[in-house]
Parts: structure tokens; C-alpha cells; sequence
């Protein structure tokens, strides 16, 4: 799971980019729209919404986004995202 410390380094990038203004984002999550105060990496919205980084699949506007960019691929505004949770069984 992502530390608070990659969280805090993904919203200090973001901040370095788009300056110190708040952002609303919108984002379409599995075909519903959010809104999100800022853009934020993939890890950081994955531990926003208290997914597990090493049992979720992300794409990103078609785009399967590797776990080992989670880190530094940004979500902005108009991304569209699927999650898909894997979960074990048999």
C-alpha cells in the first residue's frame, strides 16, 4: 500500500504544476464521473480509495498503466479509468 510519504510527494508535483490553487478534477471511475480536489498519481487515488496497489489492474484512457508507474502517473482532469480488483478464490 502506498505510504503518506508518495502521497505527499505526488500532491507537491502536482502543486509544482499546476501552482498552489486548488484543482477540481473530474474523472470517470468504471463509467461514473468523481470529482477530486486535485490530480493525484495513480498510487495516491488507489490509496484514496483504500485499494490494495498489488491486487488491482488500472487503465488509464485505454491504457493499461504498469504497477511500477503507479508511483509517477498522474490522474488529471477528463481521465477515464477502470479498476478491476482481483480477488482470490476457489
Amino acid at each position: 500500500m502506498p505510504s503518506l510519504k508518495r502521497f505527499r510527494i505526488a500532491l507537491i508535483w502536482a502543486l509544482r504544476i499546476y501552482g498552489e490553487r486548488a484543482l477540481s478534477i473530474t474523472v470517470e471511475i468504471n463509467g461514473e464521473a468523481h470529482q477530486l480536489e486535485n490530480p493525484l498519481s495513480a498510487a495516491a487515488l488507489l490509496h484514496f480509495l483504500d485499494l490494495p496497489r498489488d491486487k488491482v489492474a488500472l487503465e488509464r484512457n485505454r491504457e493499461i498503466v504498469p504497477r511500477s508507474l503507479y508511483d509517477t502517473v498522474m490522474i488529471g482532469d477528463g481521465d477515464k479509468l477502470e479498476i478491476v480488483h482481483f480477488i482470490g478464490g476457489g
